[in-house]
């Protein structure tokens, strides 16, 4: 729990403003990186509206943005990737890895932001058809164990076999599905109280939950998937 808080912590400071950066730019039309939340959150009417005021909108996002703060964003979106890194590393009981593999944590959070991409993009491919919710179980699904199944690997330095990792990327994309089911039922309703109660802070706190719940079910599943393996080790 305390690593899911601090996951959740550089998650709004660092991956988040880079996100809705690279939202904008890529839809300066639509809705931006407040459609990733909503979507994700599975809020709808009020609370949507008490996310969405929590952004401002793409335009805008583009129009103050300079080089230097992405530039400025993407190397502290390196620390995100590296608090995951250094939980992988304990989780498998490994050395730090050494100083030259820096540049794993740079192209994991590129894959990290163009899975998120894609993922988001899914929802609308086929949509208004019956093929659309197959298409997002597939990349959404799918895409998660082989990301998940991946970046353990790949931040992991090679040094903890596919087959062994596999267990943990199923258990963490289960887990992230039970997230979603619990964030329509509870987080939904609670979005709309807190605002109610504290203003814009009351939503920011329900996010940050949010946030803390996501890292809570990446670390657990890959720390369940390392616990079958030493239940399967001979002794």
């Amino acid at each position: 729990m305390h690593r899911s808080m601090g996951f959740a912590a550089l998650g709004l400071v660092t991956l988040i403003p880079l996100l809705i950066v690279v939202a904008a730019a890529l839809g300066h039309n639509g809705p931006g990186f407040v459609a990733w939340v909503r979507d994700a959150l599975g809020v709808r009417g009020s609370s949507a509206q008490a996310v969405e005021s929590l952004f401002g909108s793409p335009a805008r996002v583009l129009s103050t943005t300079t080089a230097l703060s992405l530039a400025s964003l993407a190397v502290f979106g390196l620390s995100f990737i590296a608090a995951i890194q250094t939980t992988y590393e304990r989780i498998w009981d490994l050395p730090s890895a050494p100083w030259h593999a820096t540049w794993r944590r740079a192209l994991a959070l590129a894959v990290l932001v163009g899975y998120l991409l894609t993922a988001e993009y899914s929802d609308h491919v086929q949509e208004g058809t019956p093929l659309q919710p197959f298409v997002g179980i597939l990349v959404t699904g799918g895409g998660g164990v082989a990301f998940f199944w991946w970046i353990q690997h790949f931040l992991l330095c090679g040094r903890v076999g596919k087959r062994l990792l596999l267990p943990g990327a199923l258990l963490t994309v289960a887990g992230l599905v039970g997230l979603r089911f619990f964030s329509v039922t509870v987080f939904s309703p609670l979005i709309v109280s807190s605002a109610v109660s504290y203003g814009p802070i009351g939503t920011v706190l329900i996010v940050q939950s949010w946030l803390i719940g996501i890292g809570f079910v990446i670390y657990a599943g890959a720390l369940a998937g390392q616990g079958l393996y030493e239940r399967k080790r001979p002794q």
